[in-house]
């Protein structure tokens, strides 16, 4: 089992957005220094659910006093982006960290953020899939052409050219049943979550899905991971840690809820069936809902232990990524919750 720490840069509370930035910064720093595996900046933009407009940038500052911890996007959201700038970037960000960057990949889920880049919604999911193509052959290939509907290059060579060859690993974020299918035809790493995509147990057949797709195009189930995302945060005790977490993470989730469908009265968009329902639940979901639902695991050391060796007995789950800086929750109590992860959850799960 790997441990990752999911980063969205949400700015609740009375701290001015410096602060905010600069504590998010300095977690994702000592995270090395706590044992974790990864970190994760996520992409959002025009709201305090959160304000990382760039991934890469917020990387870039991580990796100045790093040099272990591997630095993921969680995710770039491709439609937003050309995807050679994207190739590009990351490839740079690779060379300067000595080869520690993942890249992942969405297509989105926020209404408000389609629209405030001027970008047709309805057409997610064919500039998703093309500009994913680009960056494979970005990566892969010396020069490349690609004629698309969205996307139209000739004769490229990007540089410079990522460290980690034959590229560096790409994750898939993945909600439909057509997403897993995908991320295994590709080869892609998979993250999933109980929170966009219903309970781990609903995605539990997308899960072994993504496994069967992944050996039937040819790829090596033993070099891929599957990562779940959930809201995390271990205690001395359960009682305590639900007392600590419960304020902060309800506030997460009814954010999430306000920006993750279309307004009520909106028609559903093609892809996104479902999301709807997932809106009215998460804006008015109470903290007893989040235990039961899965999004959370929160309790003391062996409470969590327990639940992450279900995540990988039951669902192929071997990479965990935890979204605890939320809420405007103190940057200590999340120090304290990543030394408990340190020195008594995550060495008997290693």
């Amino acid at each position: 089992m790997k441990f990752g720490l999911l980063h969205l840069f949400e700015s609740a509370g009375d701290r001015g957005e410096q602060q905010m930035l600069d504590e998010q910064i300095a977690l994702m720093q000592a995270a090395e220094t706590y044992g974790f595996d990864s970190v994760w900046t996520a992409e959002h933009h025009f709201s305090e659910y959160g304000f990382c407009a760039s991934p890469a940038l917020a990387l870039a500052a991580v990796a100045k006093t790093t040099s272990k911890v591997r630095l993921c996007s969680g995710v770039v959201v491709l439609p937003f982006h050309n995807p050679i700038r994207v190739a590009e970037e990351f490839s740079m960000l690779d060379l300067l960290t000595d080869g520690r960057i993942e890249l992942g990949v969405g297509r989105g889920y926020q209404p408000a953020e389609f629209e405030g880049y001027g970008v047709d919604q309805t057409q997610s999911t064919e500039m998703f899939d093309e500009a994913l193509e680009i960056i494979l052959k970005a990566w892969t290939e010396e020069t490349f052409s690609y004629q698309g509907k969205h996307f139209q290059y000739q004769n490229v060579s990007i540089r410079p050219r990522p460290l980690q060859q034959p590229r560096p690993p790409i994750w898939m974020a993945a909600v439909s049943e057509s997403s897993f299918e995908k991320a295994g035809r590709y080869g892609l790493n998979l993250l999933c979550s109980p929170v966009l995509g219903g309970s781990l147990l609903e995605s539990q057949q997308s899960i072994a899905t993504y496994w069967e797709t992944l050996e039937k195009h040819g790829h090596d189930p033993e070099t891929h991971e599957v990562a779940a995302l959930c809201a995390m945060y271990c205690g001395e005790t359960t009682d305590q840690a639900r007392e600590q977490f419960a304020e902060p993470v309800t506030w997460f989730f009814q954010n999430l809820g306000k920006v993750i469908a279309p307004k009520v009265g909106q028609p559903e968009i093609k892809g996104y069936e479902g999301y709807q329902s997932v809106r009215d639940m998460l804006t008015t979901i109470e903290w007893d809902q989040l235990l039961a639902h899965g999004a959370v695991l929160c309790g003391d050391p062996d409470y969590m232990v327990e639940q992450m060796q279900t995540l990988k007995q039951n669902y192929g789950v071997n990479h965990v990524l935890g979204w605890t800086r939320v809420g405007g929750i103190s940057a200590d109590l999340v120090a304290s919750h990543m030394e408990r992860m340190q020195k008594r959850v995550m060495p008997q799960l290693r």
